[in-house]
């Protein structure tokens, strides 16, 4: 006999018996001052159990979650103006180049002074390649790219030759296709970035696409010598 009592005290207790037994007996509660003390519940008149101040805490805790829910998009708004203000940017500096080698060099020192990164430069399959510009052997792109289509975002050793002599720098990278002149050559617009962090695969690459058919459209004002 005491085994089996053993047994039952031990046995989990289930939710749904717990609130059969409150209903069946609800003196119980009522009656337990200490209980409703554990549990932040006072009696109101009529034998009423007043859930006032487990309520107000839950106000409170669910306050606090929009509270800081909208902080976040609050920043993340802000990171996104400031992200577009410096991309009008940079469209307006590229746009002034004067050919291929200057626009080379006015996106990499974008990438190093208005954007924070280690580097920037644009690649373009073919023997020929502009002053400038990083040469790549017919399928590099592709190759790079990988099942990614128009734009990979994240760690890739392999495109970390892109940056040459400061590849040593680059922990990640953001890449977008890009397709100059008529006959089309398949190109790259690369970004290095110091940070692992820097670009990670679960970023947009909407701004940095953006920037790629700027660098597109300014590029075909010279023809390829």
């Amino acid at each position: 006999m005491d085994g089996s009592q053993g047994r039952i005290e031990d046995a989990p207790v289930e939710p749904a018996a717990v609130r059969r037994f409150l209903a069946d007996n609800p003196e119980f509660l009522r009656e337990d001052d200490g209980l409703l003390e554990e549990l932040g519940l006072k009696l109101a008149a009529g034998n009423v159990v007043d859930f006032g101040p487990a309520a107000i805490a839950r106000v409170h805790a669910a306050h606090q979650r929009e509270a800081m829910q909208r902080q976040q998009l609050e920043e993340i708004a802000r990171a996104n103006f400031s992200a577009q203000a410096q991309t009008h940017g940079a469209v307006v500096d590229l746009l002034d180049a004067r050919d291929h080698a200057d626009l080379a060099a006015r996106l990499d020192h974008l990438a190093q002074h208005r954007f924070g990164l280690a580097a920037g430069v644009i690649a373009v399959e073919g023997e020929r390649a502009p002053d400038g510009w990083r040469s790549l052997v017919e399928g590099q792109v592709g190759m790079v790219l990988g099942d990614h289509g128009l734009a990979r975002m994240g760690v890739l050793p392999i495109a970390h030759g892109l940056f040459g002599p400061q590849h040593g720098e680059i922990r990640s990278v953001a890449l977008v296709r890009m397709a100059i002149w008529e006959p089309s050559q398949q190109g790259l617009l690369a970004f290095g970035s110091a940070d692992p962090e820097g670009f990670t695969p679960d970023m947009g690459s909407e701004l940095v696409a953006f920037l790629a058919r700027v660098v597109e459209r300014t590029a075909e004002r010279w023809p390829v010598l």
